[in-house]
C-alpha cells in the first residue's frame, strides 16, 4: 500500500470514529435548509509550506492538484484536475454536471480575473416553472428531476480560464481522474453516510443513480472500492476534444434527453441550450475593510456584495476588544448579517437581468446609514431591506439555495492563485445521473414564486438567466496589493456567514487560517441565530436570548478551505467538519 493510500485509510478511520452517535431525520435536515447533513468532526492541523499550497474537499482531489503543480502546472491547471477528481470522489457536492465561480490572481501582472460559470436556465423556461395546478410547488418536490436542471457551466469556465492561464496541456489534467475512475476509489465515510441517510428521493427513483450509489439495492459503504467507467469514458472525450465534447454531440444529447424524459418533473433543456452556453468574465468587486482590500464575485454570486456588507457594518466597532466566541461579537455579527441578508433577498440576482448596479448597496453613505442599526445597546430584530435605489419596485424572494458545494483554494509556485467554489446545489443534485456524473438542480435557486404582492421578484426564473447564488469565493490583499488570503466554503445560503466570519477571525482576531476555520460557527440569515452544536459557543444561548435573538443550536456544516500568505510562507487550512485537506511543498 502506497503512502497516499495509507494516509487516506487513516483519515477514513478517524472520520468513522466520529460517526457512531449521528442520527438525523429527513424532515429535520430539510427544515434546517442544509445542503448536506453533518458527518462528524476531525481535527486538522495548520499546514505550512514554502512553494505552493492546495486545499480541497477530498484527499484524492488535493493529491491530484498537488500532482499537477509538481509537474509544472499553474493554479488553474490544478483546479481542472481537482474538479475532475471531485466529480468522482465527492459526487454529491460538485462535478462537471454543475456550475462554478472562479477567481484567478495573476501574480505576474498583479491582476485579478473572475469567471462566471454559473448554470443558466433553458431558453424556453417560464417564470412559473415550479408551479403545479396554479400553486407553487414545495421545494422538496421541485428539486427532484428535470425541471430543476440548469445548463452546467463549470467545465466551460475551467476551459476558458485555462486558455488564458494554463501551463500544461489540457489533456494532461484529466489523467489522474481517469485512472482513478477506472481503478476505483475508496468510498469515504462522508459519502457513505450521506447515501445511508437516504434524504434525496431521486437516488432511489432514477435507475442509473440507484444502480451507482446502491448497487444491487445495497448502499455503498465506507471503504468500498467504487469504479466509474462511464465517467472515465466521459473524461477521456473531454480531455481529447475539450469542453465541446460535453456541450455538443452525444453527451449533450444524453443530458438533454435525461432532463426532458425524467420520470419526475420532466424539464425543457435542449441540446441548443448546452451549445449556446457562454462563460462571462466579470469585474471583481474589490473594496476596503480595515487595512486590507476584500475581493469577491459580482452577482449572481452574493460574495462581492453581501459578505462585504457584513464586514463594513462591523467596521466601526473595535472587534479585537472582544473574543471571537463572545456574546458581544455574536450579537454584532448577527445584527450585521440580518441587515445584509435582507438586502440580498430583495436586490441581488443575475447582473445581466438586474437593470440596476449593485454598487449602491456597498457605498459608504448607504452602509453608514445601515450601520446605525447595529450596536451592543440595540436588541436583535428582523431587518427590512434598505432603500439604496430610487423607486425600486421589487419583492423579496423565497429561494432556499441549498448549495451542495465544494471549495478549492490554491496558490501555485509563481504565486498565482485560485479561489473557486463549485456546486450541483442539493446533495446529489437533481438526482439525475448521465454518463457517470450527476446533474445539478440549480434552477431551484430561483424564487419559486416569481411575483409577490403584485411585485416581481428580481431572482425569478427567466430564459437564459443565472440563478442567484450564495457561493462566495474571496481573496484579500494588503495595502500594497499583495495577496494575503484565499478562502471560500460550501454550506448553502450560510456560505456568506461562514466566509465573513472567517475573514473577521483572520483580520480582526488575528487567528491563523486553520484556527479561523476551526472556530465555532455562528449564522443569522435574518431569521434565527444559529450556534454550532457541540462547541463552547452554545453557552451563549441565554445571553443572546435576552438580547432579542431566537437561538437554535444546530450542526453548522461549513467546508471552508483557505490559504494564507504571511512573511513569505504559505499556510493552508481545511475544515474539520468535512473531509478536505491542505497539502503543498
Amino acid at each position: 500500500m502506497g503512502l497516499f493510500h495509507k494516509i487516506l485509510l487513516s483519515f477514513s478511520l478517524l472520520l468513522t470514529i466520529s460517526f457512531f452517535n449521528l442520527s438525523f431525520s429527513q424532515q429535520q435536515i430539510l427544515e434546517e435548509r442544509e445542503p448536506e447533513a453533518a458527518t462528524g468532526f476531525t481535527n486538522k492541523r495548520l499546514v505550512k509550506t514554502d512553494n505552493y499550497m492546495v486545499a480541497a474537499a477530498n484527499p484524492y482531489a488535493a493529491w491530484a492538484g498537488k500532482n499537477i503543480i509538481e509537474k509544472g502546472g499553474s493554479a488553474i491547471d490544478a483546479a481542472v484536475a481537482i474538479q475532475a477528481m471531485l466529480t468522482l470522489v465527492e459526487p454529491q457536492s460538485s462535478g462537471i454536471g454543475g456550475g462554478a465561480f472562479i477567481m484567478y490572481w495573476d501574480n505576474t501582472a498583479k491582476k485579478l480575473y473572475t469567471f462566471d460559470g454559473r448554470e443558466t436556465a433553458p431558453a424556453n423556461i417560464r417564470s412559473d416553472v415550479f408551479f403545479k395546478n396554479g400553486q407553487p410547488m414545495k421545494w422538496r418536490d421541485a428539486v427532484v428531476g428535470g425541471k430543476s436542471v440548469g445548463v452546467p457551466g463549470v467545465l466551460r469556465a475551467l476551459e476558458h480560464a485555462h486558455a488564458k492561464f494554463g501551463k500544461l496541456a489540457w489533456n494532461q489534467l484529466f489523467v489522474d481522474a481517469i485512472n482513478q475512475s477506472e481503478k476505483g476509489f475508496t468510498v469515504s465515510p462522508r459519502l457513505a453516510r450521506l447515501i445511508e441517510l437516504d434524504i434525496h428521493p431521486g437516488v432511489n427513483e432514477f435507475y442509473d443513480t440507484k444502480q451507482y450509489f446502491k448497487p444491487n439495492g445495497k448502499p455503498l459503504k465506507n471503504g468500498d472500492v467504487k469504479q466509474n467507467p462511464a465517467l472515465a469514458d466521459t473524461l477521456k472525450l473531454i480531455a481529447k476534444n475539450g469542453a465541446d465534447a460535453f456541450y455538443t454531440g452525444p453527451i449533450a444529447e444524453k443530458i438533454a434527453t435525461a432532463v426532458r424524459i425524467a420520470s419526475i418533473n420532466p424539464g425543457s433543456l435542449t441540446v441548443q441550450d448546452l451549445k449556446n452556453y457562454k462563460v462571462i468574465e466579470r469585474q471583481a468587486m474589490c473594496n476596503p475593510y480595515r487595512t486590507v482590500r476584500v475581493c469577491g464575485m459580482a452577482p449572481p454570486s452574493s460574495g462581492g456584495v453581501t459578505v462585504y456588507q457584513i464586514l463594513k457594518l462591523l467596521e466601526r466597532f473595535d472587534l479585537s476588544k472582544y473574543q471571537y466566541n463572545s456574546a458581544e461579537f455574536v450579537h454584532l455579527f448577527s445584527q450585521a448579517s440580518a441587515l445584509a441578508y435582507a438586502d440580498r433577498n430583495k436586490y441581488i440576482a443575475d447582473l445581466s437581468f438586474m437593470d440596476m448596479s449593485p454598487i449602491p448597496l456597498i457605498t459608504p453613505s448607504y452602509l453608514n446609514q445601515r450601520a446605525q442599526k447595529v450596536g451592543l445597546d440595540k436588541k436583535w430584530e428582523k431587518a427590512e431591506a434598505g432603500q439604496p435605489y430610487y423607486a425600486s419596485n421589487v419583492a423579496y424572494d423565497d429561494a432556499y439555495e441549498l448549495d451542495s458545494t465544494s471549495h478549492i483554494s490554491i496558490v501555485d509556485k509563481q504565486g498565482n492563485a485560485i479561489s473557486m467554489t463549485s456546486s450541483i446545489e442539493f446533495m446529489f443534485g437533481s438526482g439525475l445521473m448521465v454518463e457517470g456524473f450527476l446533474l445539478n438542480n440549480q434552477l431551484t435557486d430561483f424564487s419559486i414564486n416569481p411575483m409577490k404582492d403584485n411585485k416581481p421578484v428580481l431572482n425569478r426564473a427567466q430564459p437564459n438567466k443565472r440563478p442567484r447564488s450564495a457561493m462566495s469565493p474571496t481573496m484579500i490583499f494588503d495595502k500594497d496589493n499583495k495577496l494575503e488570503l484565499v478562502v471560500g466554503s460550501p454550506g448553502g445560503s450560510r456560505i456568506i456567514n461562514y466566509v465573513a466570519q472567517t475573514i473577521v477571525n483572520v483580520v480582526d482576531f488575528q487567528l491563523d487560517i486553520q484556527s479561523a476555520i476551526d472556530a465555532p460557527r455562528i449564522t443569522n440569515r435574518n431569521d434565527v441565530t444559529s450556534l454550532e452544536k457541540g462547541t463552547s459557543i452554545v453557552e451563549l444561548e441565554s445571553n443572546l436570548t435576552s438580547l432579542g435573538h431566537e437561538v437554535r443550536v444546530v450542526d453548522l456544516n461549513s467546508g471552508l478551505h483557505g490559504v494564507q500568505i504571511k512573511n513569505g510562507k504559505l499556510y493552508g487550512g481545511a475544515d474539520p467538519r468535512r473531509e478536505g485537506v491542505a497539502a503543498g511543498n
